[in-house]
C-alpha cells in the first residue's frame, strides 16, 4: 500500500480513482476502463512531476523521512557482498541502531558502516528509529580503527535523526561517544566516503559524516538541529518548523552551494521510495567515483585534506 506525504492528498485521490476503475474491471471482464484509467495515470504522473518540481525545504524533510524510503540495510544488501557484520563496542552493549562490518563493494574490500531506522513498528523500535546511544558510536570508532589498521576504505551512510537524549545515553558519555567518532573520522588514514540517504541530524550525523567526500540524496536533509526543534528554540513554536526548515539550508542543493557537500545523487521522480532499484544504482555509481578519486591518495594527504576541508568551512563568509 503506497503510503502518501501531507502534500501528495491530490495525487492520492487521482491514483486511488485509476487503481477503483481497474479493481472494477477485474471483477467485470465486460468493463472496458483502460482508456479512463490511463488517461488517470498522465494526469497523475503530471501532477507527480508539479509537486516534486520545486519542493520547498520542509517539504523535503517529510520526502527525506518517508517510512518506505531505502535505509541502510537496504543499501546493504543490495551494494556490498560478503557482508560481514560485527556487532558491539567491546565495552557496554551492541547498538542496533548503528550497523557495519566487513564487505565488498565490486573488487573493493571495505568497512560499511551506516544508521538503520527499521522498516516497521518491531524492527523500528529494534532500532531506535537510528538513534545512536554512546555504545553505537563506540563500535564505530572501533569498526573504524580496525578499518584504519588494515588499510580498508570506509563507507558511511548517514540516515537519523540525531543521537539518542536519553537518560541512559547521557549517563553513559553521549557527547563524548560523538566527539571521539568524529575525532577517529578525522584522523582515519585511509579514505572516508559519506552519504547522507535520508536525515542527517546534528552531531549524531557529523560523528559519521566527517569524510573526505560528502554526499547526499536529492531529497535528504542535513541540518545541525531539526526543524521543529528549530522552532520550538527559537519561536516557543514547533508549529513554525516550514520557517525554520527554510532559515536552516538543510538541503542538498543549499548544502552544495555553501560547500558543505561534494555531490547530490539524483533521486527518481517521486523520491527514492517510488523506486528504490534506482536510487540504490544511483548510489552505487557515485560511490564508485568517490572512492575511486581518493583510492590513488597516500594517508598524510588523505589525512590533510579531509581536516582541511572541515576547518576552511565557513572561513569565506567569516572573510566577508
Amino acid at each position: 500500500m503506497t503510503h502518501y506525504l501531507e502534500f501528495e492528498k491530490p495525487l492520492a485521490e487521482i491514483e486511488g480513482k485509476a487503481e477503483e476503475l481497474r479493481a472494477l474491471a477485474r471483477t467485470n471482464e465486460e468493463m472496458d476502463v483502460e482508456g479512463e484509467a490511463a488517461a488517470l495515470d498522465k494526469k497523475a504522473a503530471a501532477m507527480l512531476a508539479d509537486l516534486y518540481k520545486g519542493l520547498t525545504p520542509w517539504r523535503k524533510c517529510q520526502v527525506a523521512r518517508h517510512p518506505d524510503r531505502p535505509h541502510c540495510k537496504h543499501y546493504i544488501e543490495a551494494l556490498f557482498t560478503e557482508y560481514t557484520p560485527l556487532a558491539g563496542d567491546r565495552n557496554f552493549a551492541d547498538d542496533h541502531a548503528v550497523m557495519g562490518g566487513l564487505a565488498r563493494f565490486g573488487d573493493r574490500a571495505v568497512m560499511v558502516i551506516g544508521h538503520e531506522k527499521g522498516n516497521d513498528t518491531r524492527t523500528r523500535i529494534e532500532r531506535n528509529f537510528g538513534m545512536a546511544r554512546p555504545e553505537g558510536y563506540r563500535k564505530a570508532i572501533r569498526l573504524m580503527d580496525l578499518a584504519d589498521r588494515f588499510g580498508l576504505p570506509v563507507v558511511t551512510l548517514v540516515d537519523t535523526p540525531g543521537a539518542y537524549p536519553g537518560k541512559g545515553a547521557e549517563e553513559r558519555g553521549q557527547s563524548e561517544a560523538i566527539a571521539r567518532s568524529t575525532q577517529k573520522c578525522l584522523q582515519l588514514g585511509v579514505p572516508l566516503v559519506s552519504i547522507i540517504i535520508g536525515e542527517g541530524g546534528s552531531g549524531g550525523a557529523v560523528a559519521f559524516a566527517t569524510a573526505n567526500r560528502v554526499a547526499m540524496l536529492e531529497h535528504s536533509v542535513y541540518s545541525v538541529i531539526s526543524p521543529e526543534g528549530c522552532a520550538s528554540i527559537l519561536w516557543k513554536d514547533a508549529e513554525k518548523m516550514r520557517e525554520a526548515a527554510e532559515a536552516l539550508r538543510l538541503t542538498a542543493q543549499d548544502l552544495s552551494k555553501l560547500g558543505v557537500i561534494d555531490r547530490i545523487v539524483p533521486e527518481p521522480l517521486g523520491g527514492a521510495h517510488r523506486a528504490p532499484a534506482v536510487v540504490i544504482e544511483n548510489v552505487r555509481k557515485a560511490l564508485d567515483g568517490l572512492l575511486s578519486d581518493l583510492s590513488e591518495k597516500d594517508r598524510e594527504t588523505l589525512i590533510k585534506e579531509r581536516r582541511s576541508k572541515f576547518l576552511s568551512m565557513g572561513a569565506q563568509g567569516l572573510a566577508a
